[in-house]
């Protein structure tokens, strides 16, 4: 697999990325179980213009995440470890994977119950949170490896994406939803007159984004399709793709994903939190991302080698397949995300994001200790004789 400037870039800012998102769940989880947990909790739900400060943190804000995500979608399919087949065959499969077997582990636990909707919970990975953790393995990983981990949590977010978009939307408002894609087919016309100025298509993604909220269909589904709208060209540095991309990566790593962390991680851990996790929704989320992520993208990679579809990157063993698997199970914001639109009932999403931290702290441990072990030691340098 290929390697890119962009993608040191980003690989770079999801791993600081990673790392501010741990600091901040801790200190989320923190004051919210502290003697400040009341006060903390309402600076979330306090009224901003008609709506909680939460919705324009998980329905505007996110937004924008989601057009990171897009052009990143479009680089890798344009120019990256996607542009080529033998290059993208491995961790789209294994993606595909490490989305079927989790969330066939939470159907097969909650098949009939009302929380049967969260099986689109366990099918996400956290890129952040992911690199972050393989990181912190140092020199020790190959830049393959990487590129293998990045190219499936790329994949699999457009899983998620397309996930929301089928299962998760509610009643469609259609002469709203018909005049967001008359907006967008208007956005694809500047891209085919090759308009390369940015500010058009980020004005009329606004107003998409307002319409695409009035029909039903999640808002932040505007962010991936703006994106793709925006003309890649040649994707060099003067390309408004890449300096929009560029341009987002710190805001959305340091200031997007950290609100959404703090906003969303506000779980009161009362006395029965252990026993909650016990139930059929935690266990098919914990199950799912701890077991179903490393089983689906092992099997999955194991099948597409066998057929001869496509090869183990170079450097990469299948210890180190399995290892990533588990950094897979760290579902954490796309988790916590589809778990706020899978319920209402409050209870029900507390658990759920209970059972997705303790998921993914356990995910990203084993995950760690697997490749801690399973990876070879960069060798020394020969001293001078």
């Amino acid at each position: 697999m290929r390697s890119t400037n962009m993608f040191q870039t980003f690989f770079a800012s999801e791993k600081a990325g990673g790392i501010i998102l741990v600091v901040c769940t801790a200190l989320s989880l923190l004051l919210t179980n502290s003697a400040l947990g009341n006060a903390y909790s309402g600076i979330w739900h306090m009224d901003l213009g008609g709506k909680p400060l939460e919705f324009w943190i998980n329905d505007g804000l996110m937004t924008i995440f989601f057009l990171l995500v897009g052009l990143e979608l479009e680089r890798e399919v344009y120019a990256g470890e996607l542009s080529q087949r033998k290059y993208a065959m491995l961790p789209a499969l294994a993606a595909l994977g490490g989305i079927l077997i989790p969330a066939g582990i939470h159907v097969a636990l909650n098949v009939g119950t009302t929380t049967a909707s969260g099986a689109g919970i366990p099918m996400a990975t956290d890129i952040a949170f992911a690199i972050g953790i393989l990181s912190l393995l140092g020199d020790r990983v190959p830049t393959s490896l990487k590129v293998f981990l990045t190219a499936l949590a790329v994949i699999d977010d457009l899983g998620a994406i397309f996930t929301i978009a089928i299962f998760y939307s509610g009643g469609i408002s259609w002469v709203d939803l018909a005049i967001a894609g008359a907006l967008f087919g208007s956005l694809l016309g500047l891209n085919r007159l090759k308009v390369f100025r940015l500010l058009p298509y980020l004005l009329i993604g606004a107003v998409m984004w307002f319409f695409m909220l009035r029909s039903g269909v999640h808002a932040t589904i505007t962010g991936v399709l703006v994106a793709f709208a925006i003309p890649f060209g040649t994707g060099d540095e003067q390309s408004i793709s890449y300096r929009l991309q560029q341009a987002l990566h710190k805001p959305v790593s340091f200031a997007i994903m950290p609100l959404f962390a703090l906003a969303n991680t506000c779980i009161l851990f009362t006395s029965d939190w252990s026993s909650a996790l016990l139930s059929r929704n935690s266990m098919g989320i914990f199950l799912g991302l701890v077991l179903g992520k490393p089983i689906g993208i092992t099997l999955f990679a194991a099948g597409a080698v066998a057929l001869g579809w496509c090869a183990l990157p170079k450097g990469v063993r299948w210890k180190d397949i399995i290892g990533v698997g588990f950094l897979g199970g760290i579902g954490f914001t796309m988790s916590i995300f589809i778990t706020l639109l899978a319920f209402e009932h409050n209870d029900t999403i507390v658990h759920a994001k209970t059972a997705i931290l303790l998921a993914s702290f356990v995910a990203a441990v084993v995950g760690a200790v697997w490749l801690r072990y399973s990876l070879r030691p960069v060798p020394l340098p020969e001293e001078d004789e």
